[in-house]
Formats: structure tokens, sequence, C-alpha cells
């Protein structure tokens, strides 16, 4: 498999998933006339789908740019062996619509929690094996990287996990703080100067050197 034919099945995987994401969001069937009072009642019970929604589309972009760094950019070839671990994150990213629909509608359980949580950390940490048979195996070529980018990917992969790792237990405590966790690895994925600002931290506490 060349890299053409395995980006085209990327690029159609992520659409096809982060369009289905959509269809969670049912409007609601209202027999009879209905005020508006009565019809903002009915949206808002539909937030929290809503907000499942905008959580989980967020992470599937991260989730697609990281992989067209690791596997386009980075990957000058691919083998047999990164073929197949495609094929597992790919598995795990077409469940993202389960998922993010159990966290919709059970929002207040801590168990849609838990399976939320559990399906982000499967996600990174197969998207962090990824990565590293990319740089390190002996199989694929690829460009010069400095330590500051693999550190700063590193970061960006395992900072959703670490929160999913927190959030979970979380959850019996704060369903509201676990769903808060989850939205501050998907700001920190999403901004540009997170990891430099995380560097600058962890220089000035003498934790790391360039």
């Amino acid at each position: 498999m060349n890299h053409a034919r395995l980006d085209q099945l990327s690029d159609g995987i992520f659409a096809i998933v982060m369009t289905v994401l959509v269809f969670q969001i049912e409007l609601p069937e209202i027999l009879g006339p209905i005020d508006n009072s009565d019809l903002w009642h009915e949206i808002e019970k539909l937030l929290p789908v809503f907000l499942s929604y905008i959580l989980s589309f967020a992470l599937l972009f991260t989730y697609w740019r990281a992989h067209h760094f690791f596997v386009t950019i980075y990957a000058k070839n691919i083998d047999s062996k990164l073929t197949n671990i495609n094929a597992l994150f790919f598995m795990l990213i077409s469940l993202v619509p389960f998922s993010a629909s159990i966290l919709g509608q059970y929002s207040r359980n801590e168990l849609s929690v838990i399976i939320f949580g559990v399906h982000i950390i499967l996600i990174g940490l197969t998207l962090y094996w990824m990565r590293r048979y990319v740089i390190f195996s002996p199989h694929i070529q690829n460009p010069e990287i400095s330590k500051r980018e693999i550190r700063g990917s590193t970061v960006r992969i395992l900072v959703p996990v670490i929160c999913a790792v927190i959030a979970i237990p979380l959850s019996f405590v704060s369903i509201k703080f676990s769903l808060t966790l989850f939205t501050l690895a998907v700001i920190f994925n999403l901004s540009s100067y997170s990891t430099r600002l995380f560097e600058s931290v962890l220089r000035k506490m003498n934790l790391i050197r360039d």
C-alpha cells in the first residue's frame, strides 16, 4: 500500500465518522401546537448531546491532524505493521459516534464518562504506538526530527490520555469536572501555543533543556 491509498482511506473514514456524529442530534417530536417557551425547553434538552457533538468533532479533528503528520509527513514509506496499526486506529476512530452518543444521552451517568474516557485512552495509546513506530522503526524512513518536535508531539498525544485517566475516577465526585477535563484536553491540542507554554513551564522548573 502506498501513501495515496492510506491517505484516501484516512480522509474517507474521518469524513464519514465526523458526519455521522451529527445524526445523534435528533429534533424533538412535538405533537400539537407549541409556543416559543415550550420549543426552547425542548431544545435545551438537546444541549448535552450538542455539547458531546462539539467535543467529539474537535477530538476527531486533532486525531486526523496528528495522523496526517505521523503517516504522511513523517513516514516516507509504509510497511505491513504500520498498516495494521492504522487499521486498529481507524477501528477505534469509527467507534467515536457510539461513545459520543452515550456521553451525550446519559451525561449524568458515571458509566458514560468511563466509556468515553476509556475510548480516548485507547485511541491516544494507539496513536502514540503509531508515532513511535514511524520514528524509531528501522523499516520506516523519515526525515530528521528534532527532540523538541518529538517532545511536543508526545505531549499533544498524551494530554488527552492523562486527562481521561483523571476524569474517569473524578466522575464519581463530579461529572462536570470530568467533562471539563475532556474539554481542556481538546483546547490544549487545538491551540498552537499550548506546547510552547508547556515547555516554558518545564524549562523554568529545570526539567528540560534545549
